[in-house]
Order: structure tokens, then C-alpha cells, then sequence
């Protein structure tokens, strides 16, 4: 089925590519529209947040930003209320297709985002924009139809490569399949002219100038977290955790939490109260205060939250389900986990050095949506329920999958600032302060083309939050083991690692405590002004760079940096021809 939904796709392309050639060069009745970008997603636009922080820094910087792609999930709240922004949303096919046999249904659904995509492009923007910055993949077929629009409209065009496309279907085809290799020709020839390559890794930079000989601008943009990626107040996570006792999966697991009482305590927060008077010294602070005569005497006042010393350790990994992340290898080490918790609480092993280790309890949440997660997470309820062959029932470990509203999702994986710190003007948070919302980030991202890196990791370290990550070619680009950190290659490594830093939990001290120091010392405002645009300047050498030495500065100074100077440099006059 997909091989022939790629073999319509690439026929249409070439119907495009070969059109176009036949055609005399057109003469656009409007040039284009300066500070005006269209960026196309072939997917939910609320699902691709390097896209969406794209446009925000377009509209930031006064673009009229013309948003395309499909609606679904809920964009970030910034783009709802910037005056610049307009979604152009994709038709989505008619249901009815759904009942016809794919030989039939295929070409339609195929015709039919081909139209979309064009009509949107052509017409539904009623002046040529400056820019179309298209996210690559999908390869198929938007580099060749943003070829054909900035040919018929003289846009230029701004091609973001996140990954590979042809490596991505390898995965499920092999590299010697012959789509491959066609997957691999369209890729290489739609995208190898630009007016400017933007790149994820500067590994995917290099192999890309290597390979396929790219032309124009080039330029390293990583992703870097948005603002409101960040540390959290406690009262955030406090009131996060109530809202999330609401969904069933976690209310479920009441036996496996200390006890608590909502809206006093959660599983994970608590707060305390203060009166004028004495307060009984019965009083359990993860309690709320009993309804007795002497309580009600005096009005008593509700304490800001804090994180409970009898919490489970919050370990957090976000994946798409697909076979690019092998979620065995995590249900592998949750496993190994478990029988080491049994073996050292139950025995209290020593540490060597006269103390007694104990690992807490852990709850593993797992977020996104995808394939294979059905699969997973049935295999995952066995472990936890004793039903597995030869498995005791899981009493340490817990693993749900659990889905997040956008602006939940950083909240989630935060850790809180202390009452008297800044966001603009963070100061170093002494390494003794209590953690936050997640204490650990899982990443099991394996990279088909081993050139590109996880979006979530940089959401994590954005929030404070440490990661074990799965080892990978051009991983240390962003993770530093020993720094930010940990990488592993196997179960039993990972397993090792989650033991490691969790022991004697929740203590301020320790491994975990030193990296979120790495993390905030790297992350302080940059006070560099923007870049100075000489428009006479034309060669990539010119273009401000990101540095070699590691540094976490945020999505808007980076994009500030590395983007802002390739957009205005025609902004005075001088026009740079771009031709396919």
C-alpha cells in the first residue's frame, strides 16, 4: 500500500517537474510582497513546533506569516494572538474515499493534496510572498511543488531540513529498495537549489554539502526551546497535579501513590497551613487540617505548594511510536529497574561507605501519539498486572501513557525556580533546591539518517530537566554525557543509570543536582544585539554561526542570530537572484 501511494506521488512530481521545463519562464503580474513568508507543513500544524516557532519569529519581526498545513492539534498560544499570523488550513480528504478500494482512493487522496496545496500557494495568498519555507519531510511532493510556485510567483525559497525522507522509508523498505533509491533522487534533486538550507545538526549540514552538492545560502539553526519551555513555579506544578487527578489513568493508580487529599495534597505536591494561633501538633502537613472547633477558631492560611519527600520519582519520555524508538529497550530496563528496587529495599543494600541505599518508587509517563503504542502499552499493563509468564506483579515501577495539552506539556516537565528569581534575569539556582514537576528525561529517539536530533530533548533541557538519551552519531552536539546529561546504549545501561541518579531520592545532592546546575549555567539570557545585515555581503562564511563551544541560549536569540540576517539581506535594496 505505501509503496504504491509513493510510486503515485513521485509520478506526479515528475509530471511537475517535466511541465514546468516545457513552459516558458513565466512573467509574474505582481513581484513579490516584501516581509511576507509562507511556511508549509504537509502535516498538523500543532504538531510541528519547529514550524510553529518559525512563524512566530517571523511575525515577531513584522512578516505577515501565512501559516499552511492541516488542522488537528491545538497550535501554541502565542501564534492565536501575534497580529501577523494567518492559518491556511489544508481540506482534508472526503471521507467517503475511505470505502473505496486503495487502487482507487489512492490517486484521488493524492490529486487532492496536490490541489490543496496549490491553492493555498497560489491563491489563497493573494500576493506573492517574499519567502516559502518548507519543512523537509515530507519530500514528497512539497519540494517539487514549492519549486513549482516560487517559479511561477518568484519566491524564494527556504528549504528546513529536520531529517531525511529516504532514510526514514528505508526504515520500513530496506536501502537497497528501488523506491528508496527514487525516494532518494526526487529528495536530492527537488532540494538541492534554495535560496537557503537551514539545518538541524551541523552533521546534516556537512553531509548534505558532501553529497549533494546544495546550492545557496547555508546555514546551522538547532533547535533551541521557546520562551515558554522553562522551570516551574511550584504553584504551577501544584495545580498541574490536581488537574491531572481528573484523568482516570492517573486516578487509577491511588494504590501505588501516598496518600493525599485534594486540593491539599497530591501525589507528587503538598501544602501547609499557618494561623494566628498555634496549630494542633497532631497537624500532618501532607494533610489538610482536620474540621475541628480548635482549627476553625482561627483562620488559617494555605501555604504555597512544595514537592512531597514521599513522592514517586517522575520520569518523563515523549515518542512518536514508530520504528525509529525502540520502546522495548525501555520496558527492558523499567524491568531491571524493578528487580533491583526489590532486591535493595527489601535487603537495604549498603553503599559502601556504612549507608543504606533506597530507590523510590518510579512513575514512567510516556507521551504522543503513533502506531505502536497500542502494542506497547498492552505489553506494559502485563508486567504491571503479574499477568506476564513467569512475572511477579511490578511494585516499584509504574508506566502509563498519558496525553498533555500544549501548554501542560512544559508545566509537566519543569522544575521550579526559587520565589525570588526572574525568568528574564535567572539567577543560579543553589544546588540543595528541591526538584520540580519531572525529575528525569527519557529519550529513545535512534535517528533514521543518524543526522538530525530530538525536539524533545530540547524541550527538556529547556525546563531544567536532565536526560538519559539513547546513543546515536550526532548526539553529542546536544548532549554532553557527564554534562547535561547521560547516554546509554543497551537496557541494562539505562536501568543502571535510573538506579545511579535516583538513589537516597528525593535528596537536593547528588548527580541529578549538578546537571540541572550544567543546564541553568549554560541558559542566561544572551545580551548580544542582533547581527548587523550588510546586504553586499552574499557568502556563506558571512553569516553568523552558533559557535562550537556549547552554549543554551533560546529559540528567539538563536533564530535572531542564524535566520534573522539571511531574511533581511535584500532589506536595503539588493536583491539576490535565486534560480533552480
Amino acid at each position: 500500500m505505501e509503496d504504491k501511494t509513493i510510486v503515485q506521488l513521485i509520478a506526479i512530481a515528475i509530471f511537475i517537474y517535466v511541465t514546468s521545463h516545457l513552459l516558458s519562464p513565466p512573467t509574474p503580474h505582481k513581484s513579490p510582497v516584501l516581509r511576507s513568508v509562507a511556511i508549509l507543513v504537509l502535516g498538523d500544524i500543532g504538531r510541528s513546533p519547529r514550524m510553529m516557532y518559525h512563524a512566530e519569529s517571523f511575525a515577531k519581526n513584522d512578516y505577515e506569516t501565512f501559516l499552511v498545513g492541516y488542522p488537528g492539534s491545538k497550535p501554541i498560544p502565542s501564534l492565536l494572538s501575534l497580529p501577523h499570523i494567518h492559518f491556511l488550513y489544508l481540506s482534508s480528504p472526503p471521507k467517503p474515499l475511505t470505502h473505496l478500494p486503495f487502487l482507487l482512493s489512492a490517486p484521488i487522496k493524492i490529486t487532492l493534496q496536490i490541489i490543496s496545496v496549490l491553492s493555498a500557494l497560489l491563491i489563497r495568498i493573494p500576493q506573492p510572498p517574499e519567502f516559502i519555507l518548507v519543512q523537509n519531510p515530507p519530500s514528497i511532493p512539497t519540494l517539487a511543488l514549492v519549486w513549482l510556485v516560487g517559479w511561477l510567483r518568484g519566491s524564494k525559497i527556504i528549504i528546513d531540513w529536520h531529517n531525511l525522507g529516504y532514510s526514514i522509508l528505508a526504515l520500513k523498505l530496506g536501502p537497497d529498495h528501488l523506491l528508496v533509491r527514487i525516494s532518494k533522487w526526487f529528495e536530492a534533486t527537488f532540494g538541492r537549489s534554495a535560496y537557503a538550507h537551514l539545518f538541524v545538526t551541523n552533521a546534516m549540514h556537512d553531509h548534505l554539502i558532501k553529497e549533494w552538492d546544495l546550492q545557496g545560502h547555508k546555514a546551522v539553526l538547532h533547535d533551541r526551546p521557546p520562551s515558554h519551555f522553562r522551570p516551574t513555579e511550584p504553584p504551577e506544578m501544584h495545580d498541574l497535579f490536581l488537574r491531572l487527578q481528573k484523568n482516570p489513568t492517573l486516578s487509577s493508580l491511588h494504590t501505588f501513590f501516598p496518600s493525599y487529599t485534594l486540593p491539599y495534597s497530591t501525589p507528587f505536591t503538598t501544602t501547609t497551613t499557618s494561623a494566628s494561633s498555634p496549630t494542633p501538633r497532631s497537624q500532618n502537613p501532607l494533610r489538610p487540617i482536620p474540621s475541628t472547633s480548635q482549627t476553625l477558631s482561627s483562620p488559617q492560611t494555605i501555604n504555597p505548594a512544595t514537592p512531597r519527600p514521599d513522592r514517586p520519582a517522575l520520569l518523563i519520555t515523549s515518542t512518536s511510536w514508530t520504528p525509529d524508538e525502540d520502546f522495548s529497550l525501555l520496558i527492558q530496563a523499567l524491568k531491571l529497574y524493578e528487580m533491583r528496587a526489590r532486591v535493595i529495599n527489601r535487603h537495604r543494600v549498603g553503599d559502601g561507605e556504612g549507608r543504606k541505599r533506597v530507590l523510590p518508587k518510579v512513575l514512567m509517563v510516556v507521551t504522543g501519539k503513533g502506531p505502536l503504542k497500542e502494542r506497547y502499552m498492552r505489553e506494559v499493563e502485563m508486567l504491571q498486572s503479574g499477568d506476564g509468564e513467569n512475572e511477579d506483579r511490578w511494585e516499584w515501577v509504574r508506566c502509563i501513557s498519558l496525553w498533555l495539552e500544549a501548554e501542560d506539556y512544559p508545566v509537566l516537565l519543569g522544575w521550579p525556580l526559587t520565589s525570588n528569581s526572574s525568568l528574564e534575569h535567572r539567577t543560579l539556582i543553589p544546588p540543595n533546591f528541591h526538584t520540580g514537576s519531572a525529575d528525569l528525561g527519557i529519550c529513545l529517539h535512534s535517528s533514521s539518517s543518524a543526522l538530525d536530533l530530538p525536539m524533545k530533548i530540547v524541550d527538556m533541557f529547556g525546563c531544567g530537566l536532565p536526560v538519559c538519551a539513547l546513543k546515536f552519531a550526532c548526539l553529542n552536539e546536544l548532549v554532553k554525557d557527564g554534562t547535561n546529561g547521560l547516554v546509554f546504549t543497551s537496557p541494562a545501561e539505562l536501568s543502571q543509570q535510573i538506579e545511579r541518579l535516583l538513589t537516597s531520592f528525593p535528596s537536593p545532592h547528588g548527580a541529578l543536582a549538578n546537571f540541572r546546575t550544567s543546564l541553568l549555567e549554560m541558559s542566561r539570557p544572551s545580551s548580544t544585539p542582533f547581527p548587523t545585515v550588510d546586504p553586499s555581503i552574499t557568502t556563506d562564511t558571512n553569516i553568523p554561526g552558533e559557535g562550537d563551544h556549547w552554549e543554551w541560549n533560546s529559540w528567539d536569540d538563536n533564530w535572531n542570530k542564524i535566520v534573522r540576517p539571511l531574511v533581511l539581506r535584500d532589506a536595503n535594496g539588493y536583491h539576490d537572484e535565486w534560480v533552480m
